[in-house]
C-alpha cells in the first residue's frame, strides 16, 4: 500500500507484487513493483514504476484496500519475466484461486488489444490446450470411430441422468470429449468422476478424451478407443 501510495492516485501493484498479492506467484524480495499512466514520471526509491499507456478501471480492483491490476492483466504482465513451467503453474494456481480460468483467460486474450506479454501467454495455453469447441471435437473423435469401424452411435443423448457426448448402446460404450480444459477446476473435475463412475456402475465403459490428446496424441486415441471398442465387442458376442 505504501509503494502504490507513493506513485500517486492513479498508480497500481502489478507485475510481480500483483501476482504475490493475488497469491498465485510466490512472494519476493526486492523492489515492489507499481504501474503508472505514461505520463507520470514518478521515481520512487525500493519501487520499480511500470508507465504504460492504459491504466484504465477495468484493469485494476482493489485487494484488502490495495489498488492492484487484475488477475488476467497480472498473468500478462508478468508472461515474459517467466519461463514456460512457472507460467503453467501461475495460470494453474489463479485457477485453482478461481481467479480466472483457461477458457476465460483465452477469451480475454483475444479481445485485448496486443501488448508485452500476451503472446507469450496466448503459446503458453494453446500448447497445452486446444481451442476446439466441444461439437468440432467429438467429429473428429467420430471421424476416428468410423475409421475402425464402429458404426454411427448417439449423440448427445441422456444416460444415467447426464447427458453424454456419444454413446454406443450396443457396446455400452461413452466417449466424452473436453474442450478447453488445460487445468479444470477441482468441482469440474469433481463432476466428471461422478459422471465417470455412475456410468461405470451401470455396466457401462466411459472414456474421456481432452482436446490437447485430440490434437496432439492422435494416435493414441485411436489405440484407446479401438481396443476397448474390441474388447466390448468380443464380450458382446459372448453373450
Amino acid at each position: 500500500m505504501a509503494a502504490v501510495l507513493a506513485c500517486g492516485p492513479q498508480a497500481a501493484l502489478s507485475h510481480g507484487s500483483a501476482a504475490s498479492l493475488w497469491g498465485f506467484r510466490p512472494l519476493r524480495r526486492g523492489l515492489i513493483d507499481v504501474s503508472v499512466p505514461i505520463h507520470l514520471r514518478r521515481c520512487r526509491r525500493g519501487i520499480a514504476v511500470h508507465r504504460r499507456a492504459t491504466l484504465n478501471a477495468g484493469q485494476v480492483i482493489r485487494v484488502h484496500n490495495i489498488p492492484v491490476t487484475t488477475p488476467i492483466c497480472t498473468l500478462i504482465d508478468i508472461a515474459n519475466a517467466l519461463e514456460q513451467s512457472q507460467l503453467e503453474a501461475a495460470v494453474n494456481e489463479a485457477n485453482k484461486l478461481e481467479l480466472t480460468d483457461p477458457e476465460q483467460l483465452r477469451d480475454a486474450l483475444d479481445m485485448l488489444a496486443p501488448r508485452p506479454g500476451t503472446r507469450a501467454l496466448k503459446e503458453t495455453l494453446d500448447r497445452r490446450t486446444f481451442t476446439l469447441t466441444e461439437s468440432e471435437l467429438e467429429r473428429r473423435v467420430l471421424k476416428l470411430a468410423y475409421e475402425i469401424g464402429l458404426s454411427k452411435p448417439e449423440t448427445g443423448v441422456w444416460v444415467n441422468g447426464f447427458k453424454v457426448d456419444l454413446y454406443w448402446r450396443e457396446l455400452g460404450l461413452i466417449i466424452e470429449t473436453d474442450g478447453l480444459r488445460y487445468h479444470r477446476t477441482p468441482s469440474q473435475q469433481a463432476r466428471d468422476r461422478v459422471r465417470d463412475q455412475v456410468h461405470t456402475a451401470a455396466g457401462l465403459t466411459p472414456l474421456r478424451f481432452t482436446g490437447a490428446q485430440v490434437q496432439y496424441d492422435l494416435n493414441r486415441v485411436r489405440a484407446v478407443i479401438s481396443a476397448v471398442a474390441a474388447r466390448l465387442q468380443t464380450e458382446t458376442r459372448r453373450r
